[in-house]
């Protein structure tokens, strides 16, 4: 058993072989799309009924994050076992997740002996540039890092982690308010197919007119990242499995090695992007070691 435990959030969307394999423990989000809050990790895999359920919400679906309750159960549980807690989680662009664990931490019973024992590090990501940083922790805590080392490594892969959507539609980010940086373009053009950049919140990059326009810039995007060093990499889909499959495969012969891992997003990101979005990203494979 590693020394150090992993903690991420259910956004980094991680299969669960790897999560297995790692013993990385994962905290469920929340999302609520007109009939109650439910857990993110619940969630039964039906992607039709949930979109249609979404479409039917419009302004009404909403998303939440961990509960202060939700942490501190986890992190009381896994201080009884190690000797110390790192926590990668979501950006606080996008959520309250990291403030909420650290004030789970700050409550534990035992008082600030444990809270000491907890990291929380922003990821100022998510999806699959979340799961990165948390497969760097894992990897190595279960190769025998103290917390210091562990943390180091995260930071590292933080700075070197990078990841694109291509979003199908602005609708579903118009609807969520988190428009960001593309909101000049809502409103007049919501049939523009947007590239947006993962850093700290959705930023966007640029905008094409056709999604194959847009599959060959993500393409572009992660061949110039290869170039620069990044040799492991990641696809993740929101309801689009052909054109993941499609993407894929170009990528492994492109880039010469295969994904990490590809998934599918949950209903929580996908409340926010839509059907049909793409998301790709990668680093350099000296992080994962």
């Amino acid at each position: 058993m590693a020394n150090v435990a992993v903690v991420t959030d259910s956004t980094g969307y991680l299969p669960r072989a790897l999560v297995d394999q790692f013993e990385i423990t994962v905290v469920s989000q929340y999302y609520d799309v007109g009939s109650g809050l439910l857990r993110e990790l619940d969630f039964d895999g039906d992607f039709a009924r949930f979109y249609a359920a979404l479409d039917a919400s419009k302004t009404v679906a909403t998303t939440s994050p961990p509960t202060v309750e939700d942490f501190a159960v986890v992190f009381e549980r896994l201080l009884e076992q190690h000797s110390a807690v790192v926590a990668v989680l979501i950006s606080s662009g996008v959520s309250d997740t990291c403030s909420v664990a650290r004030q789970a931490a700050a409550q534990l019973e035992s008082g600030g002996d444990c809270a000491a024992r907890v990291t929380v590090i922003d990821s100022a990501g998510f999806g699959g540039h979340l799961g990165f940083q948390a497969l760097v922790a894992a990897r190595a805590a279960a190769g025998g890092a103290d917390p210091e080392g562990v943390i180091e490594r995260v930071r590292q892969a933080r700075k070197e982690v990078k990841g694109w959507a291509l979003v199908d539609s602005l609708e579903y980010l118009r609807r969520s308010n988190r428009v960001g940086a593309v909101a000049a373009w809502v409103g007049s053009a919501l049939d523009l197919k947007p590239i947006l950049t993962i850093e700290s919140e959705l930023k966007a990059v640029e905008r094409v007119r056709t999604r194959r326009r847009g599959t060959e810039r993500l393409i572009e995007l992660m061949r110039q990242h290869r170039a620069a060093g990044a040799d492991r990499w990641f696809l993740q889909q929101a309801y689009a499995h052909d054109d993941a499959k499609q993407l894929a495969e170009r990528l492994a012969e492109l880039l010469g090695t295969e994904p990490e891992f590809v998934s599918e997003v949950g209903p929580v990101v996908a409340t926010h992007v839509g059907p049909g979005t793409l998301v790709v990203g990668g680093l350099p494979g000296a992080a994962l070691r």
